[in-house]
């Protein structure tokens, strides 16, 4: 029946909007103090832990030790870089180096360590020295005059720094080939036709340790001249 004039119309409880309805919002109110009693919970919690300095000196122990081999003490290179010119020198040198590994061996694999500070390349053997013997290939010698440049064309406050390290095999594993001090010998042929071209005997260094004989390491280094000094204490003596 309709309403007669002047006299509001009378509207069922399922018709009603829904924000009029009974109990409209419950759910929504239930939820936020849900929530904030967790979150009371949890600052509780925060305010009345306490830290334990021993596990945290554990982990971030153990954290170094981890990355020490990748993340030397001096991470920046602006660490000691005297001026903006030595940072340009550091990463000129490491770009050389790279571009020439890349294009005269291609079987080579660079990896830039640290910009400006670390870089190594590995290879195989094979590739610069002839099948079996502790000799360097010809078509490599123009490689190493050019690598002789780039260490020798260190800016003052800097040194470059290279590490030829070749992998030497167990002895129970037996030698790589015929001769027993193989490694050893390819590791100093190396250093001597560096040194015979020109290289800074003191940026020049070679290693032998256990590995995979047919594989090389080659280390470039970026340092300081400071890191180069070694500081002796007082012996007590005059």
């Amino acid at each position: 029946m309709p309403p007669k004039p002047n006299e509001p119309a009378v509207v069922g409880w399922d018709q009603r909007p829904q924000d009029e309805q009974p109990g409209a919002g419950s759910t929504l109110t239930l939820f936020l103090a849900l929530y904030l009693v967790v979150l009371a919970f949890f600052i509780v919690l925060v305010s009345i832990s306490s830290p334990e300095k021993v596990k945290s000196k554990a982990v971030m122990e153990s954290l170094t030790s981890v990355f020490a081999s990748v993340l030397p003490p001096k991470t920046s290179l602006t660490s000691f870089a005297a001026d903006e010119g030595d940072v340009i020198a550091a990463r000129e040198f490491q770009r050389t180096v790279s571009d020439l590994f890349a294009t005269q061996l291609r079987v080579a694999r660079v990896e830039e360590v640290q910009p400006g500070r670390l870089m190594r390349i590995s290879l195989p053997v094979e590739a610069m020295f002839q099948n079996g013997q502790a000799v360097l290939r010809e078509n490599r010698l123009s490689l190493l005059d050019r690598i002789v440049a780039a260490i020798s064309a260190r800016p003052p406050g800097l040194r470059f720094d290279m590490e030829f390290a070749v992998g030497r095999a167990r002895e129970i594993d037996g030698p790589s080939f015929a001769n027993p001090m193989a490694e050893i010998d390819r590791a100093g042929a190396f250093a001597r036709q560096m040194l015979a071209r020109g290289a800074p005997p003191d940026s020049i260094s070679v290693a032998v340790g256990p590995g995979d004989p047919g594989q090389a390491l080659i280390t470039f280094y970026v340092r300081p001249l400071d890191e180069a000094v070694v500081p002796f204490g007082d012996t007590g003596t005059d």
